[in-house]
Order: structure tokens, then sequence, then C-alpha cells
């Protein structure tokens, strides 16, 4: 069984983004690693480049401002130059955004899984589990518009490509991937950064998928926060080193926590039957 992994980067330590410790987080289990970097405008090719190892082939591109406001769609087109220069004798393709880390205890796990559904004509992909932080290393969101699970790797064919804003995947006429969904885990921390540095995250983001968008402050404000709920596991090892470099204070009172009634009913429903009404899903279960 081969697996590669792919992702892209632009201008990572101008917006922060943790995306070396996104790619060593799964490197152990790839035989080979596609970075598609968007020409930037700080050293983001040679952070990438430092790297140094063997696995990594790097694809240079020129990110399509013509694209900016459509939904972030110049994230998937990117995503696709990526996953379009894997080797063909790749089974499984892996993607991982710059935001994105796998735990090191998940790793075998993981591989494990693929090996189970290679060969299986009815699996596309694999669903994984999200942990998404925000504001702090020590909190994740809590409120019910956080997506629960995404599709992170697929079946390496023609017909599977990256959809809309990158987030998940589609094939052929727009059909959704029939995935399996695995018990393992994206750390997502692509909300937690110091005030400035996330006020500088946001205007990029929001200037990918909108024409126009209104500008945050210099610092960005989290006092506007409705639920957050403290987090009690480990970090991946990879992340320590980033963790121990926090240079921002952020305290939130769990009491403070705010679900308007619509969610708390849809979370009892949660509890007693296992469904999450209204929720979206980019995929068909199997």
């Amino acid at each position: 069984m081969k697996v590669a992994g792919f992702t892209i980067i632009r201008n990572a330590i101008k917006y922060d983004f943790p995306v070396i410790e996104a790619i060593k987080s799964i490197l152990p289990i790839c035989d080979e690693f596609v970075v598609a970097v968007g020409k930037s405008e700080d050293d983001t090719l040679q952070l990438i480049k430092d790297i140094n190892s063997p696995k990594i082939r790097i694809l240079e591109t020129v990110w399509d401002d013509s694209l900016r406001g459509l939904d972030g769609k110049v994230f998937a087109d990117e995503t696709n130059k990526a996953l379009r220069h894997i080797s063909d004798d790749v089974d499984w393709a892996f993607y991982i955004q710059s935001d994105e880390i796998v735990h090191e205890s998940e790793l075998e796990y993981i591989k494990e899984q693929m090996r189970t559904y290679k060969y299986d004509k009815r699996v596309d992909g694999l669903l994984f589990n999200y942990k998404h932080f925000y504001g702090s290393y020590d909190y994740l969101g809590g409120n019910l518009h956080w997506y629960r699970r995404e599709i992170r790797i697929v079946k390496n064919r023609s017909d599977i490509y990256s959809y809309k804003d990158a987030q998940g995947f589609r094939k052929g006429d727009n059909k959704k991937l029939n995935v399996k969904h695995i018990d393992a885990s994206i750390y997502h921390y692509g909300w937690v950064r110091d005030p400035e540095a996330f006020a500088r995250k946001v205007n990029y983001q929001r200037s990918m998928h909108h024409d126009n968008f209104d500008t945050v402050e210099e610092e960005y404000d989290f006092s506007d926060i409705d639920v957050l709920i403290p987090f009690k596991g480990s970090h991946p090892a990879i992340m320590n080193e980033r963790i121990e470099r926090k240079n921002w204070k952020f305290d939130y009172d769990i009491s403070q926590n705010k679900y308007v009634f619509k969610d708390r009913i849809k979370l009892i429903l949660e509890k007693l039957f296992g469904y999450r009404i209204g929720e979206y899903r980019n995929y068909k279960r199997i």
C-alpha cells in the first residue's frame, strides 16, 4: 500500500500557520508528500524546503486572484493542483490543511484503516472526527456551528476532487463520496493565535471568500464567545514547542456558556438518538 500526503500553503509566516507541524504530523505514514506552495510575501517556500525530507515534492504555484471572493474557490483550485501531482501508483491520498494536526498516537490505527478498506470498492474515502481549538490551546469550540467530521483521506482516483473551499471532496458530477467513519481525530488549530495574528488571518480568510468584507480590529476581539469546552486531553507532541511559545493571555469562564434554546433541544435529541438535526454532511457514510 502506498500513501501520499498533500497540502497547500501561502504566506505561512505572515499569517502564522503551523504548516510545518501539519506536514510532519502525518509524514511518518506517507511514502511521498506533495506541497503546493503559492507565491508568497514571505519565506514560505524556504520554510517548506527546510523540512529537508526526501518524501517531499514541492509544487510552486501562483494563486488565481480572479477566484477571490468566490466562496474560497481558490483553495479548492490549489488543492486540486497538489492532488493531481500525486504519483499514479499511490493508493490513498491524505489531505492535511496547514492548520490541522494528527496525533502521533493515532497514526498506526489510521494506516491500519487504509489497509482494511484499500480494496473495498464501496469506499471512496475515510471520515475523521474534529477537535476545533478556539482562542487558546486549552479550549474547544462547543457550539453546533463547528463541523464534527470531514473527509481527509481519499482514494487516489481521477474522478475525486476538492470541493468548494477545500473543506471536503466530491466525485464525478458533483456526487458525495461514500466514506467510512474512523475513530481518529484532526486537531484543528486555525482559531488559535495571538490577537494580532488572528486579526490578520481573519482578514485574509474573508478576502478569499468575499469580494466585500468587514475588516476586523488590529487585535481580534474574543469577547463574543457563546460556548467553549475545556480540553482535557493531550496535544500532538509536534505542537508542544509552539504551545510553549504562546505569548498571549486567554481566560474564559465556562459558566458563561450561552447555548441558544434550539441548540439545547438539538443536543438533547443528539444524546437520545445519536443524530444531530440539521448538520451539514458533505459525504455519505457507509
